[in-house]
């Protein structure tokens, strides 16, 4: 473990000087606010360190007001921060990505935050977003550590998903994808195995469907993962070096 804290320290070092790096003054209180809501569980802010929501926000360019798709949102780490970030005259809407869930099925636990008062901003629709196909209702589409997941759902297509992100996107909206990185080479050999995903796989797939790259950010990079091992596994997890890409609606 001491391995690991020292490699922790390194990045905090290496990522302070990173290009794409977002300086702590450049962070709008609405985010400092989202963050230090009383609302957020003890699990989230545990991971805070690792996550640097902050930055990545910041990063986003996601303010009050926006209307979010969140593709793919876990245990809902983001989606709190977004609805609190977006506020009352924003929105977080969430569709199924994989197949409908099953009669009986445990419920993702993004239908809890849903159900919340507190997250009152925050829509569930129970319909695969390949088959609902919104048009240009959202100026954001947020997924994290989720792209490389996509590409383990045996009907889903890559290019239809993709596609319809880019009919959800208002003109000029913005598709933000982070993701544990792969070895270069791999392509997305190693999406169900590593649960990783090479970033040059992530621009050719994403920019193919009509979207342009906006931006990079390094805030997440870890030089010291060797990008060999599961994500969720040993000392690296909670470590691996991550990419950070926006990409941009014409």
């Amino acid at each position: 473990m001491q391995r690991v804290a020292t490699q922790a320290i390194a990045l905090l070092l290496f990522s302070g000087l990173a290009a794409g790096g977002v300086q702590a003054g450049a962070v709008p209180a609405y985010i400092t606010a989202a963050i230090a809501d009383s609302a957020r569980p003890d699990s989230d802010r545990a991971r805070d360190a690792q996550r640097k929501p902050a930055e990545t926000l910041a990063f986003a360019g996601v303010k009050p007001g926006d209307q979010v798709l969140e593709i793919a949102p876990g245990t809902g780490y983001y989606t709190r921060l977004l609805s609190a970030i977006v506020g009352p005259k924003g929105k977080v809407t969430v569709y199924l990505v994989g197949p409908l869930p099953k009669a009986g099925a445990t419920p993702p636990p993004i239908q809890a935050i849903a159900a919340d008062p507190h997250y009152g901003n925050v829509t569930l629709i129970m319909q695969r977003l390949t088959e609902a196909k919104p048009s240009a209702a959202f100026g954001l589409v947020w997924t994290t550590q989720n792209y490389h997941d996509l590409h383990n759902i045996a009907d889903l297509s890559m290019l239809a998903i993709n596609n319809a992100i880019f009919d959800a996107l208002k003109p000029g909206g913005v598709y933000f994808v982070l993701d544990h990185a792969a070895q270069a080479g791999s392509g997305v050999g190693e999406t169900n195995t590593l649960h990783r995903i090479e970033e040059e796989s992530v621009k050719n797939e994403v920019t193919s469907v009509g979207f342009r790259l906006a931006g990079e950010s390094n805030i997440l990079r870890n030089p010291a993962d060797p990008r060999t091992g599961k994500v969720f596994e040993g000392e690296i997890q909670g470590h691996t070096d991550q990419f950070i890409l926006k990409f941009r609606k014409p």
